[in-house]
């Protein structure tokens, strides 16, 4: 039962971290790995996914953002906006490998919809860039243990 409480807790983390919300997901990911409990691929497995959804959500986000963005309570500014749609622009699809960066990743997931990216080359793009993170992080830290 604990185990299964992990992977919900981590997925529900790690997709939360990826929406417009702020919330960070490795150290959950870091955490479980040095407590040894669960395979270290089903934990890269579990955030991988949720982050991937969250990501998702931003996804759609962006489809539907011309309704929402003049919005007072809308989270992200239009100068931000702005920076990711000229960046997703200027390198188009492949700028999603930046989407698990902090601060500009949620922006450009939100761009890639408004922009009308299909989901499924956003879904391959995106599950990439967020799995090498969890695969470089779950690295590092199996490494200090």
């Amino acid at each position: 039962m604990i185990d299964l409480a992990a992977c919900v807790g981590l997925f529900l983390t790690a997709l939360t971290a990826a929406t417009i919300l702020p919330m960070q997901s490795e150290a959950a990911l870091a955490g479980l790995l040095i407590a040894g409990a669960l395979p270290p691929l089903l934990l890269i497995a579990v955030a991988s996914t949720g982050n991937v959804i969250g990501s998702v959500v931003n996804w759609w986000i962006g489809r539907e953002i011309e309704r929402f963005r003049d919005r007072r309570w809308f989270p992200v500014k239009a100068r931000m906006f702005e920076r990711a749609e000229l960046l997703f622009r200027r390198y188009g699809r492949w700028s999603l490998l930046l989407s698990w960066v902090p601060i500009i990743g949620d922006p450009i997931t939100i761009v890639a919809g408004a922009l009308r990216e299909p989901l499924w080359r956003f879904v391959a793009v995106v599950a990439l860039a967020k799995t090498l993170r969890y695969g470089a992080v779950a690295a590092v830290t199996l490494s200090w243990v």
